[in-house]
């Protein structure tokens, strides 16, 4: 059983240099930064949407952003979508479970505001509708996935494609870029005196 236990944490690590060798990949998450920085700069929001784990890891970075992530500072508007479940229960039963995330966008985006999707496979048909409306309003697409990029590889402005196809570690490379995400537009926001 320790061999099994050492084997997915080098799974881990390997996929994790990969990603530090990737330095088209790393420019991309950068370039994420500086447009959610200029988002807040201007007043605007950050959205995040997924399913299952990646609904949990939304709902985690946006805690990250609109709480604190390493030192007090103010709160940032940041929310996951799906964490109304009144809303989520009634948005699927009375329409479709694939427009939940979309009419919130619709209801809540504005230009310049960005959203965040995650989805291993790319093809999740509710955070695809969601950045299909957010395009058509202005607002910034960030793809998580993995390595295909899926569906959203062609309708997101960024794309942050983990280079795997194994959904647990394509999950832990997310929270790992989220996380840095965060801590990144925490620095610029609010620099330490």
């Amino acid at each position: 059983m320790i061999d099994f236990i050492k084997s997915r944490v080098k799974n881990s690590i390997d996929l994790k240099t990969e990603l530090l060798n990737n330095t088209a990949l790393l420019s991309t998450v950068d370039t994420v930064v500086n447009d959610i920085v200029h988002c807040y700069k201007n007043g605007g929001k950050v959205l995040w949407c997924g399913n299952g784990g990646s609904a949990a890891d939304s709902q985690h970075l946006a805690a990250e952003l609109s709480g604190r992530f390493y030192y007090d500072r103010a709160p940032l508007f940041s929310e996951a979508l799906h964490v109304n479940t009144s809303y989520t229960t009634a948005g699927a039963n009375d329409y479709s479970y694939d427009v939940i995330y979309s009419r919130l966008v619709e209801a809540m985006c504005k230009k310049g505001d960005v959203l965040i999707g995650l989805s291993t496979s790319g093809n999740s048909a509710n955070v695809l509708k969601a950045f299909e409306k957010a395009n058509s309003m202005g607002v910034i697409t960030v793809g998580f996935t993995g390595q295909t990029g899926g569906k959203m590889k062609d309708i997101s402005k960024y794309l942050v494609n983990i280079p795997s196809t194994d959904t647990p570690r394509i999950q832990e490379c997310h929270m790992l870029l989220g996380h840095t995400i965060c801590e990144m537009v925490e620095i610029a926001l609010f620099p330490k005196k």
